[in-house]
């Protein structure tokens, strides 16, 4: 037992071959059957059996019988067809738990996790600009601020002129009919709002349309002529020469800048309103008017589009009259806002691009407004709804003031001058309205 099979040297590498001079990959080659002779020369032995392992050429790896089937399957006849060892269906092979070669090292979850937020970062990013270039594309940037003559200097915050208008453009006779808006001709502000935002606080300051004030000379956009200046109702200005001379009008009588315009018609108000799902407000008391459309009973609900623009329009029955209705329009834009602002509407598409749809198809702003100013404008009303910022009317002295034009509302200029000069150092607001 001494001698070494037919072909074997003591060297490892001749054993099993000398690299690519080999015909066959080492694994794919037969293992041959080694035959001696008999002691005296007569016939041969059988086949020396294979090592034991702990003489393996291979170390610690047992080396099978080529009987075994991981030599191709073909039982006894010592023959390989081509499987490379452990490749075959026997005990260590790849189809038994633990055997074979590993196809792979551990799973690397924490590459996966960020390979997955980068991915949904580029997505919300792409989503977050191509909306952005939407909305931006939508709005309406028509009136030019630059234009307004003699304007007064800018103070300290941001102050938005909010006007919601009687306009009736787009609306067919059946949404006029519904929405119970009459079918009057141009366009006329039915509410007016001067919201202030500030580091100390903001402030919403209701305009009423009745305002009894100075329309500053002007020069007419048709005729081209020069209108001198008149005592007339605040909506004047604006039914004369829309919203440049309203502008000039507010900045002559007040000596505020106004530094954005924005604008919103009856069908879109009412659109943006079914677009966030209704707006729950508290009504103060019992409402029926037939002009607006008004019906509710006094308390907590919730209104859709078509009973929010009734309730924002109701003056008839009102204690205030025109006052009361400025007051309802106030928290009701807040409470709009406030619902708006939400993550239950921000975040939810169904909700965000009906509600954004609507408002800016019918939004006017200045050619300065971005989407940043509108909305800080949105949340600035947000804060005042929840109690961070004030709501309050013009002050006013006489709210039945006889003039040529019919009953209108006088200023309280003392206090005016006082809250002007608050709002313009950006101070806290100590000036109460009516």
């Amino acid at each position: 037992m001494s001698e070494w099979p037919q072909g074997w040297t003591g060297d490892r590498n001749d054993r099993y071959g000398r690299g690519s001079g080999s015909p066959q990959p080492e694994g794919a080659r037969s293992m041959p059957q080694v035959r001696r002779a008999a002691p005296g020369g007569g016939g041969q032995q059988p086949a020396e059996p294979p090592l034991p392992p702990e003489l393996s050429p291979r170390g610690s790896v047992p080396r099978p019988s080529p009987s075994y089937d991981e030599y191709g399957g073909h039982g006894g006849d010592g023959y390989n067809t081509g499987q490379v060892y452990g490749g075959g269906r026997g005990p260590g092979g790849p189809g038994r738990p633990g055997g074979g070669a590993r196809r792979g090292g551990p799973v690397n979850w924490r590459r996966r996790i960020t390979i997955g937020l980068v991915t949904l970062v580029a997505l919300l990013l792409a989503v977050g600009i191509g909306t952005y270039f939407w909305a931006d594309g939508k709005l309406k940037r028509e009136v030019d601020l630059s234009k307004v003559e003699d304007r007064p200097t800018g103070g300290k915050g941001t102050n938005y002129l909010i006007v919601g208008s009687d306009s009736r453009e787009g609306m067919s006779a059946e949404d006029k009919k519904k929405l119970h808006t009459g079918s009057a001709e141009g366009r006329r502000t039915d509410s007016m709002i001067l919201l202030h935002v500030g580091e100390n606080g903001n402030t919403m300051v209701s305009l009423p349309r009745d305002s009894w004030v100075t329309i500053p000379a002007f020069t007419g956009s048709s005729s081209g002529n020069r209108i001198p200046a008149s005592q007339n109702k605040l909506n004047a200005s604006y039914s004369s020469e829309g919203p440049q001379l309203l502008t000039r009008t507010i900045e002559y009588n007040t000596g505020l800048k106004i530094d954005h315009y924005a604008e919103i018609g009856f069908d879109g108000f009412a659109k943006i309103v079914d677009g966030v799902g209704g707006v729950d407000i508290n009504i103060p008391q019992d409402m029926n008017d037939k002009f607006s459309g008004a019906d509710f009973k006094k308390g907590e609900q919730t209104l859709n589009g078509q009973q929010a623009l009734a309730f924002v329009r109701q003056r008839h029955g009102l204690a205030g009259g025109d006052l009361d209705r400025t007051k309802n329009q106030q928290r009701f834009l807040a409470a709009l806002a406030n619902k708006a602002a939400t993550p239950s509407t921000v975040l939810n598409p169904f909700k965000l691009y009906p509600m954004m749809g609507a408002g800016l198809d019918s939004l006017i702003v200045d050619k300065d407004m971005s989407l940043w100013d509108l909305k800080d404008m949105f949340f600035a009303m947000k804060s005042v709804s929840n109690g961070e910022g004030k709501q309050m009317n013009m002050p006013v002295s006489n709210p039945g003031l006889p003039t040529s034009k019919g009953s209108a509302v006088q200023w309280d200029m003392p206090k005016v001058k006082q809250l002007v000069g608050e709002l313009k150092n950006d101070e806290k607001v100590t000036v109460s309205g009516n």
